[in-house]
């Protein structure tokens, strides 16, 4: 990891790690601390690392505090701009309150986190100046197998992907919640409020940079807190209107759709879903006067 750390320095580049998170306090405290003891204390490769608190009710905040890091509130970050829901939008806000050259997001549900996830992840970024993202993939094990998680992936994501846009066919975890990137890639384009911000985010950097500019890791097994079933149509709902925008097929998009599902006594439920996104954060005076940017290309 020392080689990281060389070329860091000779390209003079900082690095910083975000962490949104909503009620996660089981497992956010052994994230932030393993990236501390051994990418801040040990081998100063991050500079810092923020957790992005989107409205938790339980010790979050705290958890992550005591571990070192820097605890944002979602809702205090550029207020003026209205309030909004989802991991899309705590990301977005982070983009704003960070700042490191480079940007990594870690989901904070992590079970069997360790360092690797993020010194594969920003690895590439540090060697390869032609790549603006990388994107982890990983075996998800699911129930006690040793794979079977990232059914949304399967039953949506990839097909989507197959069919409307198949420069991106293979990538192996389209919505892998890890990723970094370059914040100059990252300005440039918007955030999807909600579930469909990591889909809108892979075809947006490939639409933008090439997809030669994409790389994919290798995390080796991620184990998380896995959703029952009736809990994953609104995420693939979400996806689903992300990809039809994108591919030009839904001109005008609602902010909120609605899906429409029935209980176990055949009792319909209606469930809302979050389908606004935020604008390219270069298109923020806020953001250009902090970091000195120019809205031009």
């Amino acid at each position: 990891m020392f080689e990281l750390l060389d070329a860091a320095r000779r390209a003079n580049t900082t690095i910083s790690v975000c962490l949104p998170a909503r009620n996660e306090e089981s497992t956010v405290g052994h994230i932030v601390g393993t990236i501390r003891r051994e990418l801040v204390d040990r081998l100063p490769l991050v500079d810092e690392i923020l957790v992005l608190d989107d409205g938790s009710t339980d010790a979050t905040a705290a958890a992550a505090a005591d571990e070192g890091a820097n605890v944002v509130a979602v809702a205090s970050v550029l207020a003026d701009l209205g309030s909004g829901h989802g991991k899309g939008n705590a990301m977005w806000k982070g983009l704003h309150a960070s700042r490191g050259d480079i940007v990594a997001f870690v989901d904070a549900d992590i079970r069997n986190f360790g360092a690797h996830f993020i010194t594969r992840l920003i690895a590439p970024l540090l060697t390869d100046d032609s790549l603006v993202f990388t994107k982890a993939f990983y075996r998800r094990p699911l129930h006690g197998e040793p794979s079977g998680g990232g059914r949304v992936t399967e039953l949506m994501a990839r097909p989507l992907l197959s069919y409307l846009f198949p420069k991106l066919a293979d990538i192996v975890q389209p919505l892998a919640g890890e990723y970094a990137g370059r914040r100059h890639a990252f300005e440039r384009i918007p955030f999807a409020h909600g579930w469909g911000v990591e889909f809108a985010l892979l075809v947006d950097l490939c639409e933008r940079f090439g997809r030669e500019s994409i790389a994919q890791v290798d995390l080796g097994v991620r184990e998380h807190r896995n959703r029952p079933l009736d809990e994953l149509g609104a995420p693939a709902m979400a996806i689903l209107a992300t990809a039809l925008r994108r591919a030009g097929l839904q001109q005008v998009a609602p902010e909120i759709t609605e899906l429409v599902r029935f209980g176990d006594q055949h009792d319909i439920e209606r469930v809302a879903v979050e389908l606004r996104e935020r604008p390219p954060m270069i298109e923020v005076a806020e953001y250009r006067a902090k970091f000195g940017r120019s809205q031009s290309a």
